[in-house]
């Protein structure tokens, strides 16, 4: 079976260090990440937990995978309210990359493999019909470009 992957590149008129700023602070993240602010030391294999910023409810979590500023970073992810087990392979991967190219940087945003976890096609179907990351995106480039 393919992978089922939710994927989205962007140009962005902004330095990679911006946008790297747009993506891992969360003065800028509750503005693109529905609301939510994140807790997390960014360090390979610490937690990363999404909550509200107005109810202090927590989302999602995860936990950070790899980081490499302001070039890449991949963490996991689940929703902390869905009805699923709460073990790693129910957890989606999610991996900025970030590249320069023309005094523009492109950012392309993958999560996935549905395939590879619980309520996979659901989970997809729901992702895919929000727009996958594309609203996100667009976000993150205006508010890269309105800070450089």
């Amino acid at each position: 079976m393919s992978k089922l992957i939710v994927a989205n590149t962007i140009e962005i008129h902004a330095p990679a260090s911006q946008v790297w700023t747009v993506l891992t602070d969360s003065k800028f993240i509750q503005q693109y990440m529905f609301g939510c602010v994140v807790e997390t030391t960014w360090k390979p294999g610490s937690p990363l937990l999404w909550k509200g910023a107005a109810d202090g409810h927590l989302y999602v979590k995860g936990s950070v995978v790899a980081i490499d500023p302001p070039h890449r970073l991949e963490y996991t992810v689940l929703g902390a309210d869905m009805e699923i087990a709460d073990v790693p392979e129910n957890y989606l991967t999610i991996i900025y990359e970030l590249k320069n190219k023309d005094g523009c940087t492109y950012l392309h945003v993958s999560m996935g493999d549905f395939n590879a976890v619980g309520n996979g096609k659901a989970r997809y179907d729901e992702t895919a019909a929000g727009g996958g990351w594309a609203p996100m995106s667009e976000k993150i480039k205006q508010l890269a470009e309105m800070h450089s």
